[in-house]
């Protein structure tokens, strides 16, 4: 199913997205794009559906063709603080913040979001396989997520962050029973309690 160019032609939307939500380790990044309604690429669909070398291809495309974009962060310390929903939700109002453009709409992937001051919003599950703005920004959250999780592995390189990207695979965890937990870990989340021991 194609990618709908925007949902309504009227108004300038921006897309949002958010990547590393699930991890156990790092920030969770958050994308806003505004693409122009005339914006096609045939191999653009939800970051999770698409190889790597995709993913770059395409985010190099759409920070040149974008009318504006912004990727944004909040720490592994501020997601204890106050959780990874509002955390997602923090990281998403800090990229729409440094938008060159305001837009109109905001289109967010996913069924639930905190308003942002002043721009109306609409919540669309599934919405990063939908809509090319949305999709875009997966994209663009995803691969500078990647980015950061690939240079925090040249200093912590035994948690296989380059290959997991801080998703609680086994490698990782079995890191963590053995090294301790990084700076860098999420310490509310449930990092070791699984059923390693158990299935001996």
């Amino acid at each position: 199913m194609a990618l709908k160019p925007y949902l309504n032609i009227d108004l300038i939307e921006a897309g949002c997205d958010e990547a590393g939500r699930g991890c156990l380790s790092g920030p969770v990044f958050a994308s806003a794009v505004i693409l122009p309604n005339d914006f096609y690429h045939p191999l653009l669909n939800d970051s999770k559906q698409i190889p790597e070398h995709v993913r770059y291809e395409l985010r190099t495309i759409i920070e040149k063709e974008a009318l504006a974009w912004a990727v944004a962060d909040v720490s592994n310390e501020k997601i204890d603080e106050i959780n990874i929903l509002n955390a997602s939700f923090l990281a998403m109002h800090k990229a729409i913040d440094t938008l060159k453009i305001k837009p109109a709409l905001l289109l967010i992937d996913g069924n639930r979001f905190k308003p942002y001051p002043t721009i109306p919003h609409k919540c669309i599950i599934k919405g990063d396989a939908k809509f090319a703005a949305i999709a875009a920004a997966s994209i663009l959250a995803k691969t500078h997520r990647d980015d950061f999780m690939n240079t925090l592995h040249t200093t912590y390189p035994y948690y296989g962050w380059n290959q997991n990207k801080g998703y609680g695979t086994a490698l990782h965890r079995a890191a963590i029973e053995k090294y301790g937990i990084s700076p860098h870990h999420r310490r509310s989340f449930k990092l070791v309690a699984w059923d390693l021991f158990h299935q001996q």
